[in-house]
């Protein structure tokens, strides 16, 4: 047996690999169906979580109906419903709603955990702050949707309305597009958690952002155009405003969490 004469101990596997690997994604060590299964596990208990929200929901149903009923008619029409089952069937759905609205928190919080597998370990510290987060940005989408992104385009609707031409919607149709417009906007301000992730893989940097800032702001305004029901520069900048602010912060976002460069040396 040969003596080590070099003054240094003797190199093994257990000296290097738990340096290196601490740093490296499990992602690496899943299969593709190991992938399926997480990914089965967190839908089926986001799905859990939600189907006891809508539990709680269901048992108050009476007043999000009468809510929402008066909620509608506030910016003009008459609500009607002309199937047998439509009153029951929107009983059902607006709770939904507001079991899935009260479940967000969750699924967020599953969403992180299935792709926490890909990060390194100190990028999965931040869980906390992503649930409260995504939670945020999708109240808050969900909030000015309900407060004025819908209220402007059921006012643009109903405006219509003269002597001798009424104005009465079926139910169905006005809780699809309201359905439709809160989850839609609260998805909308999900951009700055989607610049994180996207930015945390070193797809886009805040240098970049900012170098097609001027086009941003030009696809913002021909978004808020398209879907803004009205022409009047006030409804138009009431949806172009916070989408601007957004993609600001998700400058920022990029900015503070982007992969940094190595340093040349």
């Amino acid at each position: 047996m040969s003596a080590d004469t070099s003054g240094v101990g003797p190199v093994t596997a257990d000296n290097d690999i738990p340096d290196v690997e601490e740093g490296l994604s499990d992602r690496s060590k899943m299969s593709f169906l190991d992938h399926l299964d997480e990914l089965r596990r967190r839908i089926l208990y986001s799905l859990y979580v939600l189907i006891a929200c809508c539990l709680v929901t269901f048992y108050y149903w009476d007043p999000l109906f009468r809510y929402f009923v008066r909620y509608f008619q506030a910016y003009g029409g008459k609500l009607i419903y002309t199937q047998p089952m439509a009153g029951f069937m929107f009983s059902l759905q607006i709770s939904a709603l507001a079991a899935l609205i009260i479940a967000a928190p969750f699924i967020f919080s599953q969403l992180w955990l299935f792709v926490a597998p890909g990060l390194y370990a100190k990028e999965k510290r931040v869980v906390v702050p992503f649930v409260f987060f995504a939670s945020l940005f999708f109240f808050a989408g969900g909030y000015f949707a309900h407060r004025v992104a819908f209220p402007a385009m059921w006012r643009f609707f109903a405006s219509y309305e003269i002597d001798g031409l009424g104005f009465m919607p079926s139910l169905d149709v006005v809780f699809g597009m309201y359905v439709k417009t809160v989850l839609g906007v609260g998805l909308v301000f999900q951009l700055p958690m989607l610049v994180f992730f996207l930015a945390r893989f070193g797809v886009v940097s805040a240098r970049l952002m900012l170098r097609y800032f001027k086009y941003a702001v030009l696809a913002i305004i021909v978004i808020a155009a398209v879907i803004t029901p009205t022409q009047d520069p006030v409804t138009l900048a009431i949806f172009a405003g916070p989408m601007l602010g957004l993609y600001i912060l998700s400058i920022g976002v990029a900015w503070a969490f982007g992969k940094k460069r190595p340093k040349e040396v």
